[in-house]
């Protein structure tokens, strides 16, 4: 809108401004024109009855005579007399005066030029436009050939000037007029291209926040049409993709939930058979001891696996509830470090009185899973600390080993990762951060881990002090994680 109001501005008053000057020129000419022509005429019908030498009345009374005409200029008449010296005649003495006659004109009306070939009068007639009390005037003078008067002649183009400002003023509204119009204009061009790219834009947006149901409608045959085209067919093809790969991930998870729920009648049946095997241990043949503990503790982990497997499934179905209280967190740390006989291992750095609205046993899970890999794959002593901020919980659970690989942090908390290729087989199952982690985000909290200044490995809980926004009474048991079951660290 703006570049097209400047080009119309621009071209506005270029056709004003010419119009103008055009129009100036032309009244200026024609009034100058008709003024020297009717001065001309009237010199030579009046100076032609003077007698050779006028007197003072003869010529007072000629400038009178000269003044008395339709172009309504004044006259001054200048002669030698009869008597001594030149007499001034003018017809209007009060406004008209020699003084007001420029010199550069009085000297060339005098000039007297060589009659040739080139030039057939010895005098001519001059003018000049002049401005005198903020009035514009015309001043034309000449000298009456044969020893006649000099006459000059001085008319008013007040009318023409305000005739110009007039037509000043006109061009000026009309140029106005015109920069509104093509603002109006404009607009409505500009509306009528902004329009689509509005709404192609909150379509964009609609996209961005899921709804990949939103189409365009299409009207027209221009680029935009085109482009509101192309954008319904995009949103057809990744809305079927979509589906589809939405499609494919239930499928998957049901695969998982059923498999899980499938294991667990078989793996209660193994398991109590491994319970009554491991308590029988000292008494079987001592070749088929090792086996037995083998099968008791895959027993074990394959179980572990199952539960972390069910739980993952809650949360990616999006089903895991809180079922929050009001804790101590000393008391609850203490607790979780006391449940696996760890009090010898861990060094708490807790104030009693530190209150939180949380989910015991997910805060459990988590703990578990921190402490214990920091047991398991850290270095001694591992450090416990609480802290509070405004409105936040602080717990960083830290160790003193050799710390973790910069091109693993960003995967400590992804679903079975195990940094090194070589223990393919671990403890645990590779689950333990992964549900820790989103057992923080249920709470609205996170998890970061980072690697200490001073050595060592620094996983940092932070918690919300008051209430989630994912509160229910859920019923899902999120497991104890804690002791064999950790995702394996990196390190």
């Amino acid at each position: 809108m703006l570049v097209f109001a400047l080009v119309a501005l621009v071209a506005a008053v270029s056709a004003s401004g010419i119009a103008y000057w055009l129009n100036r020129d032309a009244v200026l000419t024609r009034t100058q024109d008709a003024a020297l022509d009717e001065f001309h005429k009237s010199l030579k019908d009046t100076t032609g009855a003077l007698p050779r030498v006028p007197s003072c009345p003869d010529l007072q009374g000629a400038a009178h005579r000269m003044a008395d005409n339709t172009q309504k200029y004044h006259v001054l008449l200048l002669s030698p007399t009869q008597g001594p010296g030149t007499c001034p005649a003018a017809s209007a003495p009060e406004l008209f005066t020699l003084d007001v006659v420029p010199k550069t004109l009085r000297t060339a009306v005098n000039e007297k030029r060589a009659v040739d070939g080139a030039n057939s009068a010895p005098y001519h007639l001059y003018w000049q436009r002049i401005t005198k009390d903020d009035t514009p005037y015309l001043v034309a003078g000449a000298k009456v050939i044969g020893g006649g008067p000099t006459a000059y002649m001085l008319k008013s183009l007040e009318p023409e000037r305000q005739d110009l400002n007039s037509l000043a003023w006109s061009l000026g509204i009309a140029t106005a007029l015109a920069l509104i119009g093509s603002a109006l204009l404009a607009q409505a061009a500009a509306a009528t291209v902004l329009r689509p790219v509005h709404r192609l834009a909150e379509a964009a947006q609609r996209w961005g926040d899921g709804k990949l149901e939103t189409r365009l409608e299409v009207s027209g045959s221009d680029e935009l049409a085109n482009l509101s085209r192309i954008f319904n067919r995009t949103a057809e093809r990744l809305e079927k993709r979509v589906e589809e790969l939405s499609a494919r991930e239930a499928s998957s998870r049901r695969f998982v939930a059923d498999m899980s729920h499938e294991l667990r009648t078989p793996l209660t049946a193994i398991t109590a058979v491994t319970e009554v095997l491991e308590e029988e241990a000292d008494a079987l043949d001592p070749m088929i001891a090792p086996a037995v503990q083998l099968v008791v503790s895959e027993t074990r982990r394959l179980n572990d696996l199952v539960e972390n497997l069910m739980e993952v499934t809650r949360f990616d179905a999006g089903t895991a509830r809180l079922v929050l209280d009001d804790v101590d967190v000393a008391d609850q740390v203490t607790a979780c470090i006391d449940a696996r006989a760890w009090l010898d291992a861990v060094e708490l750095d807790a104030e009693r009185g530190i209150m939180a609205r949380l989910d015991p046993r997910r805060l459990d899970v988590i703990l578990a899973n921190l402490i214990g890999n920091a047991l398991k794959h850290g270095g001694s002593p591992v450090r416990v600390s609480v802290r509070t901020g405004e409105d936040e919980l602080l717990i960083k659970v830290r160790d003193h080993g050799p710390g973790i690989p910069e091109d693993v942090l960003p995967h400590v908390f992804d679903r079975f990762y195990k940094a090194s290729a070589s223990r393919p087989r671990s403890e645990g199952s590779g689950l333990g951060l992964s549900i820790a982690l989103e057992n923080a985000h249920i709470h609205g909290g996170e998890i970061t881990a980072a690697n200490s200044p001073d050595g060592g490995a620094v996983f940092t809980l932070r918690l919300p002090r008051g209430s989630s926004p994912a509160v229910g009474n859920g019923d899902t048991d999120p497991g104890d994680a804690g002791d064999d079951d950790g995702k394996e660290d990196p390190r």
